[in-house]
C-alpha cells in the first residue's frame, strides 16, 4: 500500500460529480468513463462544486479496482479506480503492484 508520489505538476480542478480521492478524474471535473481519458488523479475528496487538487505528470497514488501488476499498464474503470489496460486508454504504468481491489498504488502517469 503506497502513500508515495512525486507530483511534477498538480492542477485544481472544479468537481462536476462528487470525487474520491486517489481517483482518475476526467478533465471536465467528472468521474471518467471505463476506459476513457482522464487528466490526473484527485489527491482528496470533493463535493460538486468544490475543487480537488489533481496530480497531472508524475507519479499518483491511485486507487486499484482489482488485481495489477508491477509495470502493468493502467486504465480507469467506470468508478475512477486503476485496472490492468485492456482496451481503453492508457493512463499510466504501475510502479507496484495491486493484491486487489482496495489497494493503494504509485502509478507514472501518461499523458493521453
Amino acid at each position: 500500500m503506497s502513500k508515495q508520489s512525486i507530483s511534477i505538476l498538480s492542477l485544481h480542478v472544479v468537481a462536476t460529480a462528487a470525487l474520491t480521492a486517489h481517483r482518475f478524474v476526467a478533465a471536465g471535473g467528472g468521474v471518467p468513463a471505463a476506459g476513457g481519458n482522464a487528466l490526473g488523479v484527485t489527491r482528496q475528496a470533493a463535493a460538486i462544486g468544490e475543487s480537488a487538487l489533481t496530480d497531472v505528470i508524475g507519479t499518483a497514488v491511485v486507487e486499484a479496482g482489482g488485481a495489477i501488476a508491477a509495470g502493468a499498464a493502467v486504465e480507469t474503470d467506470a468508478t475512477g479506480r486503476a485496472v490492468t489496460q485492456t482496451t481503453g486508454v492508457k493512463l499510466g504504468r504501475a510502479l507496484e503492484a495491486a493484491a486487489a481491489a482496495g489497494d493503494f498504488i504509485e502509478v507514472l502517469l501518461i499523458q493521453n
